[in-house]
């Protein structure tokens, strides 16, 4: 009955029918925000280093790739309960990594971060308006489609990095600032915001169902990965208008 397009949130994440104390929304944004201030912290602390030592800066950043990569590997297969430890770790590296892209994006836009920050939670508060007043239903169909969605946006990016590493070619159009770039950012960034739809529908059902309270932790780990990609989504649109 519960499934979320976000592959972190799904019917497998949660065990119902336990004795502890329940999930709740306010303990699930709670948590969202303090591992989002993590996040910020180290991206601080990151770009920080970077622009007044490259080499260790540069090092930090490759850190915070691995790091949050293994994280988030890792939070697909251990017990739940420990979301409580992998949420802040994964936070931390993750923060790691966004500090010198943030920076990197604000040096050569400036104002940049500002305004994906906003956007990236202005879109947060919409979509959480419009799930509110129920005119996006989360159907089975929409979440497949969601799903798939992701899917293809994750293949394209895979395949682009790994003919960025490989060879001097790239998949034509979508990174540059043409109308079909711009365009594409915007499906991708539309499809990131309609994910949010399918988590709050499925952490409402978990508080609803009775949800064990760690999994709060969980929860929040699964919004983060959004807003994340939002953000960065955000960034890249935001430089290529700038760039036109």
């Amino acid at each position: 009955m519960m499934r979320s397009s976000n592959p972190y949130l799904n019917n497998d994440s949660f065990g119902f029918g336990t004795t502890e104390s329940r999930m709740t929304l306010e303990g699930v944004a709670n948590k969202t925000m303090l591992l989002l201030g993590i996040c910020v912290v180290t991206a601080t602390i990151s770009w920080t280093t970077f622009l007044n030592n490259p080499g260790l800066g540069g090092i930090l950043f490759f850190v915070g790739i691995i790091g949050s990569l293994v994280a988030a590997i890792s939070m697909r297969f251990i017990n739940k309960e420990h979301a409580v430890y992998i949420g802040p770790i994964f936070a931390a590296f993750e923060g790691l990594f966004l500090g010198p892209v943030s920076g990197m994006y604000e040096t050569s836009y400036e104002g940049i971060i500002l305004t994906a920050i906003s956007l990236t939670f202005g879109l947060f508060i919409v979509m959480l308006v419009i799930y509110r007043a129920r005119l996006i239903k989360p159907t089975e169909n929409f979440r497949i489609g969601i799903a798939s969605a992701m899917g293809a946006v994750f293949m394209i990016y895979m395949v682009s990095f790994i003919l960025a590493i490989a060879t001097p070619y790239q998949i034509p159009y979508i990174h540059g600032n043409g109308l079909i770039g711009i365009g594409f950012s915007l499906v991708v960034i539309a499809i990131a915001a309609l994910t949010f739809v399918m988590d709050f529908d499925f952490i409402e059902k978990g508080v609803e169902q009775g949800a064990p309270k760690h999994l709060e932790w969980y929860a929040a780990f699964g919004l983060m990965i959004t807003l994340v990609w939002l953000y960065l989504e955000l960034l890249r649109l935001l430089s290529k208008l700038r760039s036109r």
